[in-house]
């Protein structure tokens, strides 16, 4: 790929995301509309759940736990994730225009932004469940249900009768599917949160307690985030930043039609 795609990072052809300057396509105006409009939102609810960890303790142990704020924030979650979903098709190329649904529109990303192939590490927490892959269910699409997310059921079931289903909203489906927009703001920003104040360059290596080198900071600096290592040479970014940022349209589109025409062609 000679030229970046909207919203979407990817690998670049020497194996790395960042190298040389040429993940500032991320600054270019017609990358993405608004970004911060996204990150803000993302970051209010990052806040909300470390304020939950006091009083939820972050283990294994607390996986199934409800509560009615809980259920609020995987809600909010949710409406977020969807939001991004809406943000992506709406930049690149997507001509249906009927309400959207995760099986049929939204699922579509996962050909363009490998989101299965992203893994999440929750950084406070005792126990063995500390690194999630929110969207491993897509990876394998030889599976009828491939589309379907259990967490994000929960969402839909827990909003539309709160009664019947308050107990899908657990902490667990919570923690997925925060992790899931952490996916899903990385595979479109990398850890850039597009902040006003000036860029400057480290010199030392990265360190933190119980450091990971696979692992990379996601915005906010809370979560981390595994990137997919598993693009071909065919699709991975493969150009000079600096030369092709001078170019009349540096960016393209992604023809998220001719996606749905290949590889779901029995959906009207």
């Amino acid at each position: 790929m000679n030229k970046p795609y909207k919203r979407t990072v990817r690998q670049l052809i020497d194996g790395s995301y960042s190298n040389n300057g040429n993940w500032c396509y991320l600054f270019h105006p017609e990358f993405t509309n608004d970004p911060q409009h996204y990150i803000r939102a993302f970051l209010i609810i990052q806040k909300d759940l470390i304020q939950l960890f006091e009083f939820v303790e972050p283990c294994d142990h607390n996986s199934k736990t409800i509560s009615l704020k809980i259920h609020e924030l995987l809600t909010r979650t949710c409406i977020e994730i969807e939001a991004n979903f809406t943000a992506i098709l709406n930049e690149n190329i997507y001509s249906n225009n009927k309400n959207w649904t995760l099986k049929d529109d939204f699922s579509l990303i996962e050909y363009s932004h490998k989101l299965s192939a992203y893994e999440v590490e929750i950084p406070i927490w005792k126990g063995k469940c500390n690194l999630r892959k929110p969207f491993e269910n897509w990876k394998d699409k030889e599976i009828k249900d491939w589309h379907s997310l259990k967490w994000y059921q929960a969402y839909n079931k827990s909003k539309h009768d709160r009664h019947l289903h308050f107990d899908k909203a657990t902490f667990e489906n919570l923690l997925d599917g925060i992790c899931g927009l952490v996916v899903l703001l990385t595979s479109q920003f990398m850890g850039e949160d597009f902040s006003p104040n000036q860029k400057s360059m480290a010199i030392s290596g990265p360190y933190s307690y119980n450091h990971n080198t696979e692992m990379e900071d996601a915005i906010g600096e809370f979560f981390r985030v595994k990137y997919p290592t598993n693009w071909t040479d065919e699709e991975k970014y493969d150009f000079n930043w600096l030369n092709l940022q001078k170019e009349e349209n540096p960016i393209l589109r992604i023809d998220y039609d001719a996606i749905k025409k290949a590889y779901k062609p029995n959906i009207k």
